[in-house]
């Protein structure tokens, strides 16, 4: 048998765990959700996404 390659925690790169995997602890899995939900990892988009965006409509009547 061939034992499978050990991958490193992607926040302190030691061997990760195979409970927490990809992460090494649950430290560090939850080090990586707080940056996720404080917006420091962004997904990003097209910079025209927000421009076309119309504009909120309230009360179901829009401005004309």
């Amino acid at each position: 048998m061939t034992q499978a390659k050990v991958s490193a925690c992607p926040i302190c790169s030691k061997p990760a765990d195979q409970a927490y995997r990809p992460f090494c602890s649950r430290r560090c899995a939850d080090v990586d959700l707080q940056r996720w939900l404080s917006g420091r990892y962004v997904v990003p988009g097209r910079a025209d996404d927000d421009e076309q965006a119309s504009p909120p409509v309230i009360n179901g009547d829009e401005e004309a």
